[in-house]
């Protein structure tokens, strides 16, 4: 624009004239643009809207060129009908992309598309639309980042993106949108800080940023939305404390900052600054001090959940004052009982007659339950009272809290019976009674629970026998009666619960008799466990027909006969325990044939012949045979007939010797066991779990979690497509989410491809006890049959919701070189791990980018795919192709010499995917041909015209900021990437002897980070 000298223009009306000329101009080509968007363009973009969608109801059949754009479903046009104005789409199972033309509707006041299926980015071009007042694209697939021209929507007064798969950090100068008041995000995957900005939107009544992933502190500009009633920031990761000027808005109704890191004290005043509160959620983080005694002043307040933080002292009286309360949960802090009133607080909830959920437990409570108890709210479901020290019996007013579905009190010290009134509950669904003292007999009233999915009565000492009347359970999931005094047989009873698909847990009881051959009814079940009873008889065959076992403990018992040999058909089984009794015969063939089977202990039987040679029987360390005299191994047989003639000249005398002191010795340790362990037990458990948490107890204390196929069904919906998340030589990855909310990815083997089975037991033993930040977590196994009654065999893994780095470098999104180095150092890190700091070393033979996973903020890179993994032992050179293991472009040309599979081979590997990483090239690109290859093609443009091969997205970025705000100059990324360059040159190397050892690689590249991070204008190449 030209600069005026103001002197020099003294004859002011050519100005005025010529900046009137350019208003009119400009006004003109306004009116222009307008009138060219009319009815009939309003009727091409709801078309190319149409274009994008799958209707899979029909909804929007009346869409077409024939009707009036005003009668079409979901569209409004103004009195005229001239324009569209609103647009109302939701709820229709609308699946597709929203069309860039939507853009088009220019006197667009409202759009309504949520609770779709719609995915795909939000269009850039709805900033065009700059009448617009409500836009709503909530609970839908949309993804990608929230573009930035949304800011050029002034007239906005609700925008909700809510529950989608939304990117990226939420744009700056969001005060342009000063007639906002609703403002939605939570539910996305949006990362980085909560702008300062949002303070500024004075308009603002409802804020909910929750459930994404944001970093930093709360701004303290939020304490200037003196309008604001709803403020939702629950599950993120902010950190620090909460500013004081967030107290003083007096106006907020809702206030959630629940599963964060914050700190600091809570004021003792919060009520009377905060009068209008209705929800206070401030659980699952870090605050200290006591709970405010003015928020039980707050009488129009109806949930307060503050568990899991560090909150002392006592609780503050007035809670009676609370006649809408639904919700008080105070659970797994260092609260304690004041010395005259004991658990007060269940008496001084009494008046709440809306309670519904009453959590204290994991806290230093001490006392009696009140009689009061049975004048809580008949509304109460939840009432967790659990890890205190909570003394005397369970009163019988406990019976009229008849809309209970869960009670808890386990891991106290309460005594006496188990109360019959409990019966009563006929909604309960989950009854914790484990760790205690209960004594006398389990009550058979209880068996009129018919709804419990849950039932835990270990730990505890009750005698008497398993009730009968246990069968009415129709519903149960798990079982856990363990640890008590209970005697006589099982019932058959308990085998007619075809529902129960966690654990039976009926183990260290005094139950006898001989096992019944109805458990085959428990078809479902992944865990039983009858070890330390007094069982006898033989082992039922029908056993075999519990085909989602994968856990089975029966040792410490008086079984006899044989082994059966349709344990073999637990194709799941992963662990089997028949220690401590009195089985003879053989050891069945076909137990090595189990390919799931990690743990087996037949040790102290009496058990004869040849062990066998396969599968399990391999390795020494997983099976525990002591015990078995007359057992010998494959290659020694002829050493069973001479063991059992020396036998024979072994005298009387020393035998009954021998026994007695074997007795005495035995009696001694049983006593001094048996102190210890009742002493353990008592002790209050330190571990703390969550008073929400729905899963189900676990047969086995400290073992890795099981997983049924069932399970694996409902997560995966049936692994349908939509779950697909990735496929390979041996099978395919599933995405799946458990019933607690947890996000898991799924690798189901595809058996019947050569190797499959080979693949999926060199991916346990690789990571079995590999443990690095830097690897992606094996979370369990699931090895059973299907439906179709084939068999079944996964691995379940924590889900890393970044995707590959194949999918960043081939994909749209921009890497930095700090993005790139930061992903080399963790890959780096893990294959120092792999090769050097486990035992054996472990290779992973197959490294190449599609292999590393990263988190949804690239935070962290994770190695994943174990599959042809091979411990550094027992190695024999090979010249067949089959050694030859890795995918095309990264195998390292020794292996296809018939070379010894080693670390150097890894190494390769990771040089070939860091030059891919670095120029954006796959090793396999059609460019490279006649001899050509990545390596080759780098190394001679290795340093001079290095830059002409690196990726033009790399290459276009000229200055970088870090997050600590330092500039990073493009020369001296220059050099870095010559650095990094030369590091993966030098690895992939034709020579194994020539390459560089991971530890190596690590110690350079943090050299070249720390370099490039320094503040200076030199940059050193490493």
């Amino acid at each position: 624009m030209a600069h005026f000298n103001y002197t020099a223009n003294m004859n002011f009306p050519h100005v005025h004239h010529f900046a009137t000329l350019l208003l009119l101009i400009a006004s003109q080509a306004k009116a222009i643009q307008s009138s060219s968007l009319n009815i009939q363009t309003d009727k091409e973009a709801l078309l190319s809207l149409k274009d994008g969608i799958n209707d899979p109801t029909s909804s929007l059949s009346s869409w077409n060129e024939t009707t009036t754009v005003c009668k079409w479903h979901g569209v409004y046009c103004n009195r005229a009908q001239q324009r569209v104005y609103g647009l109302d789409l939701q709820g229709l199972g609308l699946q597709g992309s929203i069309s860039p033309q939507i853009g088009n509707l220019s006197v667009l006041t409202f759009l309504n598309l949520q609770d779709n299926q719609l995915s795909g980015n939000i269009p850039s071009q709805l900033g065009s639309v700059s009448s617009l007042n409500i836009l709503n694209i909530s609970s839908n697939l949309i993804n990608g980042l929230i573009p930035q021209t949304i800011l050029n929507c002034h007239e906005l007064t609700v925008l909700d993106l809510s529950n989608n798969l939304i990117t990226g950090s939420i744009p700056q100068n969001l005060e342009l949108l000063s007639k906002l008041q609703i403002m939605k995000l939570g539910q996305n995957r949006l990362n980085g800080v909560i702008p300062n900005s949002i303070g500024n939107i004075s308009s603002l009544t409802f804020l909910d940023l929750g459930t994404n992933t944001l970093t930093g502190s709360i701004p303290n500009e939020l304490g200037h939305l003196h309008k604001l009633q709803h403020l939702q920031l629950s599950i993120n990761n902010l950190t620090g404390t909460v500013p004081p000027s967030l107290y003083n808005v007096s106006s907020l109704v809702f206030f959630a900052l629940a599963s964060n890191n914050l700190h600091g004290e809570i004021p003792a005043d919060v009520g009377f600054t905060l009068p209008n509160l209705i929800l206070f959620h401030f659980c699952f983080n870090e605050f200290t001090g006591q709970i405010p005694p003015s928020l039980h002043n707050v009488t129009k307040i109806q949930s307060i959940r503050m568990s899991h933080n560090f909150l002392d002292g006592s609780v503050p009286p007035g809670l009676n004052m609370l006649s809408k309360l639904t919700m008080y949960n105070i659970g797994y802090n260092r609260l304690v009982s004041t010395d005259t009133n004991g658990l007060h607080l269940i008496t001084s909830l009494t008046n709440c007659s809306n309670l519904a959920f009453l959590a204290f437990d994991g806290n230093f409570f001490e006392g009696m339950i009140p009689d009061t108890v049975g004048n809580l709210s008949t509304n109460l479901s939840k009432l967790y009272m659990g890890e205190n020290q909570i003394f005397g019996s369970i009163p019988k007013s406990i019976g009229q809290l008849t809309s209970l579905t869960l009670l808890n009190v386990s891991q106290n010290l309460i005594s006496g019976a188990i109360p019959e009134e409990i019966s009563k509950l006929s909604e309960l669904q989950k009854l914790l009674l484990s760790g205690n003292q209960f004594q006398g007999s389990i009550p058979a009233a209880l068996g009129s629970l018919t709804k419990l999915i849950n039932l835990d009565l270990s730990d505890n000492s009750l005698a008497g026998a398993i009730p009968s009347t246990f069968s009415n359970y129709q519903s149960l999931q798990s079982l856990d009666l363990s640890n008590n005094k209970l005697n006589g047989s099982i019932p058959t009873e308990i085998f007619s619960i075809s529902s129960l698909s966690s654990s039976l847990n009926l183990s260290r009881n005094l139950l006898s008799g001989p096992l019944p051959e109805e458990i085959e009814r428990l078809e479902n079940v992944v865990a039983i466990d009858f070890s330390d009873n007094l069982l006898s008889g033989d082992i039922p065959e029908s056993l075999g027909k519990c085909h989602s076992l994968q856990v089975l403990s029966m040792s410490n018992n008086s079984f006899t006969g044989f082994i059966p040999e349709q344990i073999s058909n637990l194709k799941g089984l992963q662990s089997l325990d028949l220690s401590s009794n009195q089985l003879s015969g053989t050891i069945p063939s076909d137990l090595g044939k189990l390919q799931g089977l990690q743990f087996l202990n037949l040790s102290f039987n009496d058990l004869q012949g040849v062990i066998p040679n396969e599968g399990i029987f391999k390795n020494a360390s997983r099976i525990h045979l002591q015990g078995n005299s007359k057992l010998c191994s494959s290659s020694s047989p002829s050493w069973c007939q001479q063991s059992r003639k020396h036998r024979e000249k072994i005298s009387t005398s020393r035998l009954i010797w021998l026994l007695v002191v074997i007795c005495v010795t035995v009696f001694v340790l049983v006593i001094v066991a048996w102190i210890v362990f009742i002493r353990t037990t008592r002790k209050k458990s330190p571990a703390k779990v969550s008073a929400n948490s729905n899963s189900n107890t676990n047969t086995f204390k400290g073992q890795r979690p099981l997983i049924s196929y069932e399970e694996l069904l409902r997560s995966t919906e049936n692994f349908s497509t939509s779950n697909l998340i990735g496929s390979g030589s041996f099978g395919s990855v599933f995405k799946g989410v458990l019933s607690d909310g947890m996000m898991i990815a799924i690798k189901v083997l595809n058996l019947a491809t050569h190797g499959a089975a080979r693949s999926f037991l060199a991916e346990c033993e690789a990571l079995k006890n590999a443990k690095h930040r830097n690897l992606v977590k094996l979370i369990t196994s699931c090895s059973s049959i299907d439906f179709e009654n084939r068999d079944f065999i996964a691995l379940v893994y924590d889900f890393m919701s970044g995707g590959s780095l194949e999918d960043l470098i081939h994909g749209a999104r921009e890497l930095s070189i700090l993005d790139r180095l930061n992903i080399a150092m963790d890959v780096a890190s893990a294959l120092d791990y792999l090769h050097n700091d486990c035992q054996p070393p472990v290779v992973h033979c197959d490294m190449k980018p599609s292999n590393v996973l990263l988190d949804e903020d690239m935070n962290i890179a994770k190695v994943g795919d174990f599959g042809l993994a091979k411990l550094m032992v027992d190695q024999e050179p090979s010249s067949s192709t089959n050694w030859i293991k890795g995918s095309i472009g990264y195998i390292p040309p020794e292996y296809g010499y018939g070379g010894r599979v080693s670390t150097r081979g890894d190494v390769y590997s990771y040089g070939i995917m860091l030059l891919e990483l670095l120029t954006g090239k796959r090793p396999t690109n059609e460019v490279f041909q006649q001899g050509l290859s990545l390596e080759k093609c780098v190394r001679m443009a290795f340093p001079d015209r290095i830059m002409e091969v690196i990726d033009p997205k790399l290459v276009a970025s000229h200055e970088l900021t870090t997050n600590g705000g330092l500039m990073i100059s493009s020369e001296k990324q220059e050099g870095c990437i010559i650095s990094i360059v030369r590091i993966g040159l030098a690895c992939a190397t034709d020579s194994p002897e020539a390459r560089i050892g991971m530890r190596d690689v690590i110690q350079q590249l943090k050299a070249i980070k720390d370099t490039l991070m320094k503040p200076q204008l030199d940059f050193k190449v490493v």
